[in-house]
């Protein structure tokens, strides 16, 4: 019984390595230009493409982004998902909102330059700083930050989120 596992399981493994190697050689190529090749010992393949198919090939798969405008409209941006870093989480409804404006007072005089914001989502206030496309980004930020305010630093911390990218920084 073992034995003929075995004899099943070889060619099936033998396929899988060519195919693969197959793959790999054919990296370069186009796939319709490939099977229309005529090759020496084997029969021919004549492949039509139809135009809708050739039109929709070469087009992005990802939805078109919304192009956002600031109030006076000097910016443009999209909204894509990256990082902030939470700088306040608080669900003591007597003292989390004041704390988390104090807070946001304090990073908008630091750090003119990232965006802060306030929400409440019951029960919890939360503080958010920034819109950074990458884990890197904020970080460097977060590192800032923890230096600039130690006392409490340690509750910051980098979270996913719905950011603003201007568009000029989309392609860097």
């Amino acid at each position: 019984m073992k034995v003929s596992f075995n004899i099943l399981l070889l060619p099936l493994f033998l396929v899988f390595c060519f195919a693969a190697t197959a793959q790999t050689q054919k990296q370069h190529k186009e796939i319709l230009d490939d099977l229309n090749t005529v090759k020496p010992g084997q029969g021919r393949v004549a492949v039509f493409e139809d135009k809708a198919i050739a039109e929709v090939l070469g087009r992005s798969m990802a939805p078109s982004r919304t192009v956002y405008a600031t109030g006076d409209g000097s910016v443009q941006y999209v909204k894509m998902r990256g990082f902030k870093i939470q700088a306040f989480s608080g669900n003591n409804q007597r003292t989390s909102k004041n704390e988390a404006y104090y807070k946001q007072g304090l990073i908008n005089t630091s750090f003119p330059g990232q965006e802060t914001v306030v929400t409440f989502d019951s029960p919890f206030w939360r503080l958010r700083v920034g819109n950074f496309k990458t884990r890197d980004e904020a970080a460097a930020v977060l590192d800032d930050m923890r230096k600039t305010f130690p006392a409490f630093g340690k509750e910051m911390y980098i979270v996913i989120d719905e950011v603003k990218i201007p568009i000029g920084q989309l392609q860097e």
